[in-house]
């Protein structure tokens, strides 16, 4: 079995630890009304995005999302969160220190404690028992979502029973052979749909592609048709089904709590990637950081 195999397979009790730990860090998370910026980079970014997307929903107050190296740092936040599983990476490092010198409070979600993001933010919350082998991550990145989302009152029981439902059931017929995959979102599920883009990227090599719901039929529906594939993570708006089918193309109508639909497309990246004889532990010119050198050039850690 590959890391990243048995990573995604362990998430639901990874999610129940994060939630069940959530009331304990209240005190380093963002308080109610607090105008707050959550960043990353790759994945971790995406999980941002999504978080960002719940704290709103949930009434907790004004929430954007950044790649760390695009922080606009005109504006104020009272928090900004980073999202770093490895601890190391250049972007969320320089942007930390930078904050810190303007005594701007800062938490980091991170993976690996013995790293200097620990000597950067002022708050730390450790998710030690979510890091991970692989250079592809799952599992870190769906438990940190699940700390935010159940800090925000949005996390239930019910998503972890989908979570092991999305890993028990077989994966819908005859995807492995598709040459293009298409995810879409709503809300909070956008942040999903491009992280399972990313995914199919990272571990398969694929073609894939996301895009908020509605903006699907505003133009990317033209690359739609036989041989690709077309998956909902979240509510699906009236039609676009229909017009996907139209087109030869497979329909995936996600069902399941978005978050436990990202574990069904983490299964499928693997089983893409096994069916093109790919190592997902091993993606092609990635490395699990980016520690950029003197030169600007990235190291491997």
């Amino acid at each position: 079995m590959s890391h990243v195999a048995y990573e995604l397979a362990t998430q639901p009790e990874s999610w129940e630890r994060a939630a069940e730990l959530a009331p304990a860090h209240r005190a380093v998370l963002p308080k109610p009304g607090e105008r707050t910026a959550i960043v990353g980079c790759g994945t971790s970014y995406f999980m941002a995005q999504a978080a960002a997307a719940l704290r709103e929903e949930a009434g907790q107050g004004e929430t954007d999302a950044f790649p760390a190296s695009e922080f606009p740092h005109h504006r104020r936040y009272d928090r900004v969160v980073a999202l770093t599983r490895s601890g190391t990476t250049t972007e969320v490092l320089d942007l930390l220190a930078g904050l810190r010198e303007a005594g701007v409070a800062t938490t980091a979600v991170i993976g690996d404690p013995d790293t200097p993001v620990t000597t950067l933010a002022h708050d730390l919350v450790v998710l030690d028992f979510a890091d991970e082998r692989s250079v592809v991550q799952t599992r870190f990145a769906t438990t940190a979502l699940t700390l935010l989302r159940a800090h925000v009152g949005a996390h239930t029981p019910a998503v972890v029973a989908d979570a092991r439902v999305a890993l028990a059931e077989p994966l819908p017929a005859g995807l492995e052979d598709r040459c293009q995959f298409t995810f879409l979102g709503r809300g909070w599920g956008v942040g999903l749909a491009n992280e399972a883009a990313l995914k199919m990227r990272e571990a398969s090599l694929s073609w894939a592609e996301a895009y908020p719901a509605m903006e699907y039929r505003h133009g990317p529906v033209s690359v739609t048709g036989p041989g690709s594939v077309t998956w909902s993570l979240g509510g699906t708006p009236d039609g676009i089904a229909e017009q996907v089918l139209g087109t030869g193309a497979a329909w995936i109508d996600g069902t399941l709590d978005p978050l436990a639909e990202l574990v069904r497309v983490h299964r499928l990246a693997v089983a893409v990637a096994a069916h093109r004889q790919l190592d997902p532990d091993a993606p092609r010119n990635l490395t699990r950081s980016v520690i950029l050198t003197a030169t600007g050039e990235g190291a491997v850690r």
